[in-house]
């Protein structure tokens, strides 16, 4: 059948740059708007325009299907829904859907008894706007005031405000530049937040007196160096303000008192390349989570008098990765990673260890949301690939974990008819890489079988092995869906990391493509019927498979995709550049970063050839991965390719890196996905 429909075809423009005595042809260098982050060229417009046109006109024929999915998926989520109160101080807080509503209220009702109280109401700030997202809700240590940031617009620039909550009177706007957490002082009377600068970097650290003119705040740190971002948190028993500043391989903090944010800031330690390292604070003693003897953490503690003089407290273990910890009056709760597993270890002052015990063989948990500094029982979190997101409460006096909360499924949902299994693939280099996979009772591992494979593989960031509603659209029409934890991701310990960041970041790509082929000798599937997903830095996995291995995909569909990889790290004026040179490589001084970038960007490496059918998609206002990457890669893809395979661009033009913010515009989303991949996969007209 022929395309009655012409998609765009942007004009090729000469430009060319030459770097190392390499010289770069590219031809859509134009669609980056020279003002950005204002995005005003007409050309630009049109074209990001007329490729959206085309996506609805391509996608209306699927609209019922589009609609049906995106139905079935709204089906399965409590519209009423709510999380279990959790206590803090004097107050309980909880937040609340209302049937209907994209966004949440905040609520809070005091411990002691009384009325529920509204917090914020998102719904009603939202309303109107064509983005919300609420980034920060501090309440302070007296109860009286709120600290909270949001963002209308996607470009993760939120404007902090004071507001009065007993009267929801607006007490004053301290800044529209701020990204990051913010920490109250221990009297409530002040405040500590960052602001980033033109490049979307959280540089500075200020102190802001309630009441007192922005423009005269404190800058308590500054940042000197373009690659690291500076954050604030607080320690678990809220002495201290902690001010951190990093990149994604060192660490530099600071704590700053609460009762005196203005006192001289205690360094840790100095910087040190390559070291990693967290703080948190109990009993008058500072505990210490750093790389700094073993690749896999060890766990320190320290006198807050010589900060330098790390004790180990848990040494590091080549088996057992440590990731996480948090300091609580009885306890340091660890979390640990074991073979890939999820553990969480309850370590009293005295060395005595207890492990909460999980069932599935595979499965994520965490320690959920526990403000309190001295709480009886621990707050957590678990899910697997069949078992619906559950709350949990720990009590380490009984070691018995006590159910709080299920994830309702309106629609019903029986555990029973889904399987899930855990497989290692041999990668070429004979690395065991981990495969996540789940499906519906019936499946036939014959080799004739569809599947979604999923994947990202970037700064350490391990995919879990956790409960989707809205997968099971694709399980319950015979579709197996999989997780590669490839390299990249922290999955099998931080060494997993190393193995594909920078120099070994090959053995990212390698490993996805291996996987496939792994799942395909098991006979879940066969070449052509594999759609893949990934997004930002797993957009940039997608790119790079379908230039290595076009015919193994039956569907692509890459969000927010990383893909002119080389030119944006040519580029140290961009948003957060410099800051992603640890990650890929600095090819404006090394040529042999450079070279390697180059041997793999997808948007240099397009080819003439055939590539599977395509879904890219985009945010205007995205300033993590900036729109023309997705935008250029589409045009060099259209002008090059040899196949009459769909292709698809479509930009949120008023979203930025995380798609549409309401919770069932997002859903709408994933239909459209979901029916992309069953129309290129014979599933669907």
């Amino acid at each position: 059948m022929t395309d009655p429909i012409k998609p765009p075809v942007a004009e090729q423009r000469p430009h060319s740059y030459t770097r190392h005595g390499v010289t770069i042809q590219d031809p859509y260098f134009w669609l980056k708007d020279q003002d950005y982050p204002e995005v005003n060229d007409a050309d630009v417009l049109d074209y990001v325009k007329a490729e959206n046109a085309y996506f609805e006109a391509r996608m209306k024929p699927r609209a019922a299907l589009v609609e049906t999915i995106f139905q079935e998926m709204k089906g399965r989520i409590k519209e009423d829904d709510s999380s279990v109160p959790q206590k803090d101080g004097d107050w309980l807080y909880w937040l609340a859907y209302q049937t209907g509503a994209q966004y949440p209220v905040h609520y809070r009702r005091p411990v002691a008894g009384g009325a529920d109280e509204v917090l914020f109401d998102e719904p009603r700030e939202a309303e109107g706007k064509e983005y919300f997202r609420l980034g920060i809700l501090e309440v302070s240590p007296d109860g009286r005031l709120m600290a909270y940031g949001a963002d209308d617009n996607g470009s993760e620039r939120y404007t902090l405000r004071i507001r009065e909550i007993a009267t929801g009177r607006e007490l004053e706007t301290i800044s529209t530049q701020v990204n990051g957490d913010v920490a109250w002082a221990a009297d409530s009377k002040s405040l500590v937040y960052t602001e980033v600068n033109e490049q979307w970097r959280a540089y500075k650290a200020l102190h802001h007196v309630l009441g007192a003119d922005p423009k005269t705040d404190t800058v308590l740190y500054e940042e000197q160096d373009i690659g690291f971002q500076v954050g604030i948190d607080e320690t678990q028993d809220r002495q201290w303000i902690v001010l951190a500043t990093g990149d994604n391989q060192t660490s530099e903090v600071r704590l700053l008192p609460a009762s005196n944010p203005l006192a001289e800031p205690l360094l840790i330690a100095p910087r040190k390349v390559k070291r990693e390292y967290s703080v948190d604070s109990a009993h008058g003693k500072l505990w210490i989570l750093t790389n700094d003897d073993h690749v896999n953490f060890r766990l320190a503690e320290v006198d807050p008098e010589d900060p330098g003089n790390w004790k180990t407290v848990i040494a590091g273990s080549d088996r057992v990765y440590l990731t996480g910890f948090a300091a609580f009056a009885k306890h340091l709760v660890i979390s640990e990673r074991v073979d890939g597993l999820d553990q969480v270890v309850l370590r009293t002052y005295d060395g005595r260890e207890s492990r909460v015990p999980f069932s599935e063989a595979s499965y994520s948990a965490g320690l959920s949301s526990n403000p309190e500094y001295d709480p009886d029982v621990y707050r957590l979190s678990y899910s697997s690939m069949v078992t619906p997101r559950t709350t949990y409460e720990y009590d380490p006096a009984t070691g018995g974990l006590t159910t709080l909360k299920v994830q309702e499924i309106p629609s019903g949902y029986d555990p029973g008819q889904y399987e899930t299994e855990r497989l290692m693939v041999t990668a070429r280099d004979g690395a065991k890489v981990p495969v996540s996979v789940v499906y519906k009772k019936g499946f036939r591992k014959d080799g004739t079988g569809k599947l979604f494979l999923y994947a990202y593989g970037a700064y350490g960031y391990a995919i879990p092995p956790s409960f989707s509603t809205g997968r099971l659209s694709l399980l319950d029409r015979g579709y197996a869906f999989a997780i590669a934890h490839i390299r990249g991701g922290d999955d099998l310990g931080y060494n997993w990391y190393l193995q594909g960041k920078a120099e070994a970041r090959w053995n990212t790509f390698h490993d996805f493509a291996d996987v496939a082929k792994g799942l395909i000798a098991a006979d879940f599937t066969r070449a052509g019927n594999i759609a893949i997903n990934g997004g930002s830095a797993g957009g940039e996995l997608m790119g790079v498979v379908a230039n290595t291995d076009p015919d193994l995909w039956g569907a692509v569909v890459a969000d927010v995709p990383f893909v002119d990889v080389l030119n944006t790290m040519l580029d140290d004026s961009l948003p957060l550049t410099p800051g992603e040179w640890p990650e890929w490589g600095n090819p404006i001084t090394d040529k042999k970063a450079f070279e390697l970038i180059r041997s793999y960007s997808p948007y240099d490496n397009v080819a003439a050839k055939a590539y599977p059918p395509l879904l890219i998609t985009g945010g205007l206002n995205d300033p993590r991965v900036t729109y023309w990457e997705p935008a250029k890669w589409a045009a060099r893809l259209r002008a090059t390719k040899t196949d009459k395979n769909v292709l698809l661009l479509k930009t949120n033009m008023g979203a930025g890196h995380g798609g549409k913010s309401g919770r069932f515009d997002s859903l709408r989303e994933d239909a459209e996905t979901y029916a992309f991949v069953l129309w290129q996969l014979g599933d669907a007209e």
